[in-house]
């Protein structure tokens, strides 16, 4: 791509009169909007989202996509691996070459089926999500990355132009003390010069909705299950318009891991659970699911299927992590027969990005 075709992050420079189109035009060349407008942002998509279900019904064909952590320039790569953004901007062909996998049993065997009906499957979901695309993120849009708040507002401008067809779940990383200490309020302070923006943006994390369920089978959170949530309902009545609390189901949702345990088990990270296989199964059976789709976890290979009966699903999103990792990445395509189709990709090369001069030290973001 030719330097001049490279998004050089800065400033918008935008009248003051200008909106959501002005808005989103300039976040998708990386430009951060001024204080007013991206406290005016804010609101848009604050209301929109009080209208949302902690649990928000989305139809397929969807995209889901995992953490992000403010890899502006791979969240671009994204948004062509997946054929464009939900506005319908055609992007230019994928940096990276991506692949596609049917899951959940993608192994030798697999040859052994039908190639040909497998192939125009996977093709009929990509039209599909072509002519009607929608995308559920899965949280963590800041902290770690060198462009926590471009992210961000890429990801708000688009909600606010396409209510229907974005939908931005909470993380864990979507918090006043946890971007505290792994880089967004840095960043928002040292761009603005103050802590009012980031107040903003706390503002929306905490309308955030807590998961989606697709097509009424598959639930997407963050995080995971907790021993305080034994049916969806239980979850459709948390009161989530608060900061993240330090315990409880809401905590657990957005902090929880699947693992080689039976039941529960407590979490390393000092935060949620980890849940086991029967935990898992017992969850599906009562609600009805067929799948659990959550982030929260790297995964090397882009995405990770856990348990025999294969019915938690993680999907990440943010290739070559910290920008030293070397991991894939992956989106999770949806279409109506709720078979997950796995696009991976890699993150783009250095002469495809922007990299700060003035970038911070890996302390600040590694855990």
């Amino acid at each position: 791509m030719p330097e001049s075709k490279i998004p050089q992050p800065g400033p918008a420079k935008l009248k003051r009169n200008a909106g959501p189109d002005e808005w989103l035009e300039a976040a998708k060349d990386c430009k951060y909007l001024s204080e007013p407008h991206m406290k005016q942002l804010c609101e848009i998509v604050k209301e929109y989202m009080m209208e949302e279900s902690n649990i928000q019904p989305v139809s397929t064909p969807v995209t889901v996509c995992g953490d992000i952590h403010g890899q502006f320039y791979d969240l671009l790569e994204l948004f062509r691996v997946s054929g464009g953004m939900p506005d319908g901007t055609e992007l230019d062909p994928p940096k990276t070459s991506p692949s596609k996998l049917r899951g959940p049993n993608v192994n030798s065997n697999d040859e052994q089926e039908d190639s040909s009906s497998r192939s125009q499957s996977a093709s009929n979901t990509s039209t599909e999500l072509q002519l009607n695309r929608k995308f559920v993120f899965l949280g963590d849009y800041v902290d770690r990355g060198y462009f926590s708040l471009e992210t961000l507002t890429l990801l708000l401008c688009l909600k606010a132009k396409y209510p229907d067809r974005v939908t931005l779940v909470r993380g864990n990383h979507e918090s006043r003390q946890i971007t505290q200490v792994y880089g967004f309020y840095e960043e928002c302070f040292q761009k603005y010069g103050s802590a009012s923006v980031w107040k903003a943006c706390c503002q929306v994390f905490d309308f955030m909705t807590l998961g989606a369920i697709i097509d009424g089978k598959v639930l997407c959170v963050h995080g995971g299950l907790s021993p305080e949530i034994r049916t969806l309902d239980q979850v459709r009545v948390v009161a989530r318009a608060q900061e993240i609390p330090h315990e409880g189901a809401f905590c657990d949702l957005v902090w929880s891991d699947p693992d080689d345990v039976e039941t529960w088990a407590v979490s390393p990270r000092g935060a949620g659970w980890l849940f086991g296989d029967r935990v898992a199964d017992e969850f599906c059976h009562v609600n009805d699911l067929s799948l659990i789709a959550r982030a929260h976890q790297l995964v090397n290979e882009g995405y990770k299927y856990h348990f025999n009966n294969q019915n938690v699903v993680t999907v990440w999103s943010a290739p070559n992590y910290c920008y030293r990792c070397g991991n894939l990445a992956s989106v999770c395509e949806i279409g109506e027969d709720l078979k997950p189709t796995f696009k991976l990709f890699s993150a783009v090369s250095d002469d495809q990005r922007h990299v700060p001069t003035s970038r911070p030290g890996r302390s600040e973001y590694f855990l």
